[in-house]
């Protein structure tokens, strides 16, 4: 139980720290999405699970590593050419997570750049780490489950050919020894993703200032016009 609190708790912050890094280092646009080209999105259609942080959407973790987002995630659209927003994709067959493809401004500084690579560094760890989770919790409920109906002396499938299932206690055994199996590797997990959010939150507070310094400097320039 206290693994699955911890599991939680680290979920609910992924969300909450992405979706306000996003909404802070990108630019707010309004845009269309198409699954086959400009001409769709000028008609305002959006790929299937596709959400564009531009007109409202919750943020969750991504993967690049090292190659271009779409690429990396084996998505079946890109953004349109003209968007400057964000665009979040359906969800990976294995980690459940939606990948965020970010919108990279051609004025972006260095700093901008640090954080938009410390928030694809994060998606990336965080990607690894649920798609090895989930192959190994579904691999090892099946042999649980193969191994109890085997010791009752039965078979994958009942008569009718439904696959054969465990009751609610028998399988409580199986999330406990789970759970208890994997705890460090959550607790580690929780670790390095407060590693990566103090790190996101630190470069958007620079980001943050470094802004509000322009624009102080920009008004005091009108003002002095």
């Amino acid at each position: 139980m206290a693994a699955a609190r911890v599991l939680r708790a680290g979920a609910c912050r992924r969300r909450l720290l992405l979706s306000s890094a996003s909404s802070s280092a990108s630019s707010s646009a309004s845009s269309a999405s198409s699954s086959g080209g400009s001409r769709a999105a000028e008609r305002g259609e959006w790929p299937d699970g596709a959400v564009n942080p531009g007109g409202g959407g919750r943020f969750c973790g991504g993967s690049l590593g090292g190659r271009r987002p779409a690429e990396a995630w084996g998505l079946g659209f890109r953004p349109p050419a003209h968007s400057h927003s964000d665009w979040i994709g359906p969800p990976d067959q294995h980690s459940n997570l939606r990948p965020v493809i970010f919108y990279v401004p051609p004025e972006e500084s260095a700093l901008e750049r640090r954080l938009r690579e410390a928030r694809q560094e994060a998606q990336a760890s965080n990607q690894r780490f649920w798609a090895r989770h989930n192959r190994a919790f579904r691999q090892e409920k099946e042999e649980f489950i193969y191994s109890r109906l085997k010791a009752k002396g039965l078979e994958m499938r009942d008569e009718s050919g439904h696959k054969a299932t465990l009751n609610a206690e028998e399988m409580a055994d199986f999330y406990k020894d789970f759970l208890s199996k994997n705890l460090k590797k959550h607790l580690q997990y929780n670790r390095d993703w407060y590693k990566h959010n103090f790190r996101i939150t630190f470069l958007m507070g620079q980001v943050a200032l470094v802004r509000a310094l322009r624009w102080l400097r920009w008004r005091k320039k009108n003002v002095e016009q």
